[in-house]
């Protein structure tokens, strides 16, 4: 009788610490209130970003400064602020959350990029840099969760080469109104692919002169996906 595959010289990988990722186009570094000022004025630009996180819009930088202050350091989440090189400015944030070592699982959320980050090389490669970071480190599962309602947060998902792996119903109650949550993960064995059309994708080649890609993402990430999400057929 079988109870599972044999995972031959497990070791439970060391939890994420605070240090800085470095890509070509951004830059990963843990959360601080120094980087208050910044952070508030790119997601004023649009209080949309907020709608399906547990907090926010922040009403002045004296409130999002206090969250930040509350947040900044903590192990689980572990929060990170990103930065697009191109602007110098940070735009966006992230965490490490979830975190089971002995499982050999972490997740990436609180993902809340501002409008001027999203849909840029900068975004795509944090994101890249933190899963890179978990899988060389000894994680054999990366996994995303979502607000079932969050569509471009199941398409991000997807085109990042997590596949879909279902929906918990009633998972939560948030801002007042019932959570379902889309559940994305990848793994290990799938990390040497992946790792592949990211750096296929960020080239600079992959550019045309006026910044447009020239082979999307989802098409090197598609043939690495177990299952692909039905709400985005």
């Amino acid at each position: 009788m079988s109870f599972g595959e044999v995972v031959d010289g497990w070791q439970a990988p060391e939890r994420p610490a605070f240090r800085a990722l470095s890509g070509r186009y951004c830059r990963v570094a843990p959360l601080s209130v120094e980087m208050v000022e910044e952070l508030y004025h790119a997601n004023a630009v649009d209080d949309a970003i907020w709608d399906y996180l547990p907090y926010g819009p922040f009403a002045s930088v004296d409130l999002y400064r206090d969250w930040v202050a509350e947040v900044a350091g903590g192990s689980d989440p572990m929060f990170f602020a990103v930065q697009d090189v191109a602007h110098g400015s940070w735009a966006g944030v992230a965490s490490y959350l979830r975190i089971a070592p002995e499982a050999g699982s972490i997740e990436v959320g609180h993902i809340n990029f501002s409008a001027g980050l999203q849909r840029t090389r900068a975004a795509t490669e944090a994101l890249y840099l933190m899963m890179g970071w978990a899988f060389e480190a000894g994680y054999r599962r990366f996994e995303w969760k979502c607000n079932a309602l969050n569509i471009p947060s199941r398409r991000a998902a997807e085109r990042l080469g997590l596949s879909y792996e279902g929906v918990f119903r009633q998972a939560g109650v948030v801002k007042g109104r019932n959570r379902d949550t889309a559940w994305f993960a990848a793994i290990g064995k799938e990390w040497c692919a992946l790792s592949a059309a990211f750096d296929s994708w960020l080239a600079p080649e992959n550019f045309d002169a006026d910044g447009r890609q020239i082979i999307r993402l989802s098409e090197l990430t598609r043939p690495v996906l177990v299952t692909r999400d039905p709400a985005l057929a």
